[in-house]
Order: structure tokens, then C-alpha cells, then sequence
């Protein structure tokens, strides 16, 4: 059986990490300081594993280079998208990602656009670009570090969606659950950190050249798509030159059509069932999985909310 693979992740513990990921989805991490659940991911030893069918047990990159057809035969190597949870009990750094050009240049790595839907249930907020219309007036507050007249802070509430195109000053703040669709790159331009010291007592490393460089002063709002139907509403929450990503929030029992080589998917709230020709599987939230290009159509089932997100590589 190829046509679904269900995925298990790895953690990473990071100094602002919590323990939502066990309390809310139940899942087996490392220690309260849990920041990163890599999901979906191809990237070194963060590779996902493979929970079902033929090829359970193997790692994802391992499949999707053996098994080229499951994916279409895309060009793309290595997988082209990595999918986490983040789970920020303390602010992240103020950061900013390369582009394809930049990173390419500097760091031999795919660019790093980015999007975030918003899972926690109670409110927080995100830095997501900045006050100023230009990069010589940003360059000039970061020199004098004046951060409250730079960053532009944002509030969120669980649903809410934000696009991060490589180039945009950004961080994740305190309370908050996202799930994270971003470009296959770990690469990271450190800005500020609030001048915090790491466990062994030392300021942790800023890359404040490569941030200035990066900076791209965007517009980043996108035009949420929604149609709403008996049992089903959908949000197509972006359709960029990387990704695209739909929400797809089902009530009873709907059938999909898939027109695309394959789709990965994260379950983010509810329960309920996926039905493959004669083959039906549970879902519960905090899945992930990837349909591949065996399958044609699918039927949902349930009271649940997924999130696809199909690559343009």
C-alpha cells in the first residue's frame, strides 16, 4: 500500500520551548523544553519516518528518491517543503531569512520563505515585518538598536494565517502553538535576542551583516480565498511561487478530487476518517501524512480541520 504515507517526526529542544506538544497532542518529547516537532522533513537527521504500508519503517528522503513516481517525478531534490509545530513558551529571536539568491551564495541552501497558521487557543502576537518603508531607515534603527520603532508586533488568534516571504523581519512571541509550512532550509539570520545567554552563559550569536543584507522591506498580505459549502469550507490561504496551502474544514462526509502529483496534510483539530478506494484510515489531530500520486480521489469523514499544503517544486 502506497498511496498514503503517514509520517512520524523528530523534536528539537530549543531554550524557548515548552511541553504543549505532550500536553495538547499527546506526543512523546524529549523534556518541558521541546520547541520543534519536524513533521514532515527530509533534512539530515531530522528525517521523518514512515508509520504504514510498503514502506514502513524507511525514512521519507530515503522513499521519495527510490520511489520517484509516488511524488510525480519532481525535479526538486532533496523533499522540497519541511512541516513543524512550534511551541513557543518564551519569545523567539528577532530574524530575518535569505532568498534563493542569498542563500544560494552564502550557504550553498535553498532560500527560506515561510507561512504560519495560528493553533493556539489563547491569544499572542508575532513580530511580522516593520514600521519604517525603507531599508536605510531599518538599517539606521538597528544600528541604534531601537527595536520598539522597528518591529511591528502583531496579534494572533487561533486560525489566523501569515505569509513570511524571505527578506521579512519576524519572530515567533511567547503563548504561541503554529504550524509552520515553510521552503526545505534551516537556514536562520539572528537580529536580536533579547540579549540572552545560552546554558552555558554565553550572549547566543547574532548575524547582524547577513540580517542587514537580507532585509526586504515587503508587502506580505495575502488574499484569503474562502467558499463555503453544506459539509465543507475551504481557505485557500496561499498560492505562491513555493507552496500553496488550503484549509479544509469538513462537517459529515465530503469527497475530494486530486489534481495534483501529492499533497501533504496535517490534521490540526477534530477527528474523523480518510477513505482511499476500499481502504479507510483514522485521523486524529496532530496527524500528518502525504497522499501520493497513486491517489486520484478521496473521501473524508468526521468533524476535523486539515491542512494541505502542496509544492510548486
Amino acid at each position: 500500500m502506497k498511496n498514503i504515507l503517514f509520517l512520524k517526526g523528530k523534536f528539537q529542544e530549543k531554550i524557548w520551548g515548552g511541553d504543549r506538544l505532550r500536553t495538547s497532542y499527546g506526543l512523546d518529547i524529549p523534556s518541558n523544553k521541546t520547541g520543534e516537532y519536524w513533521a514532515v522533513s527530509d533534512m539530515g537527521n531530522m528525517d521523518s519516518t514512515i508509520l504504514n504500508g510498503e514502506y514502513k519503517g524507511e525514512q521519507l528522503g530515503e522513499v521519495y528518491r527510490k520511489d520517484r513516481e509516488l511524488f510525480g517525478n519532481p525535479k526538486s531534490r532533496p523533499f522540497p517543503l519541511l512541516v513543524k509545530i512550534i511551541d513557543a513558551s518564551d519569545d523567539l529571536s528577532i530574524q530575518v531569512h535569505p532568498g534563493d539568491e542569498m542563500a544560494a551564495r552564502l550557504e550553498n541552501a535553498r532560500g527560506k520563505t515561510e507561512c504560519w497558521y495560528i493553533l493556539n487557543e489563547d491569544k499572542a502576537s508575532i513580530i511580522y515585518g516593520l514600521k519604517v518603508d525603507s531599508k536605510e531607515k531599518a538599517i539606521e534603527l538597528i544600528d541604534d538598536r531601537r527595536w520598539d520603532d522597528l518591529l511591528k508586533e502583531v496579534p494572533t488568534n487561533k486560525g489566523d494565517f501569515f505569509l513570511v516571504k524571505a527578506g521579512t523581519v519576524h519572530a515567533i512571541k511567547k503563548g504561541s502553538l503554529i504550524l509552520e509550512i515553510q521552503q526545505a532550509s534551516d537556514i536562520t539570520y539572528r537580529l536580536y535576542d533579547y540579549d540572552r545567554i545560552d546554558k552555558d552563559g554565553n550572549l547566543r550569536e547574532l548575524h547582524i551583516e547577513k540580517s542587514k543584507e537580507a532585509i526586504k522591506i515587503l508587502e506580505n498580505k495575502e488574499e484569503i480565498k474562502e467558499e463555503v459549502g453544506k459539509n465543507l469550507k475551504t481557505r485557500l490561504l496561499t498560492n505562491n511561487e513555493y507552496f500553496e496551502v488550503i484549509e479544509k474544514s469538513i462537517i459529515s462526509e465530503c469527497t475530494f478530487t486530486k489534481n495534483n502529483p501529492y499533497s501533504i496534510f496535517a490534521v490540526v483539530d477534530g477527528e474523523g476518517s480518510i477513505r482511499i478506494c476500499d481502504d479507510s484510515y483514522e485521523l486524529k489531530e496532530s496527524d500528518f501524512f502525504i497522499l501520493t500520486n497513486e491517489v486520484k480521489s478521496y473521501s473524508v469523514k468526521g468533524n476535523l480541520t486539515l491542512v494541505e499544503a502542496i509544492s510548486k517544486e
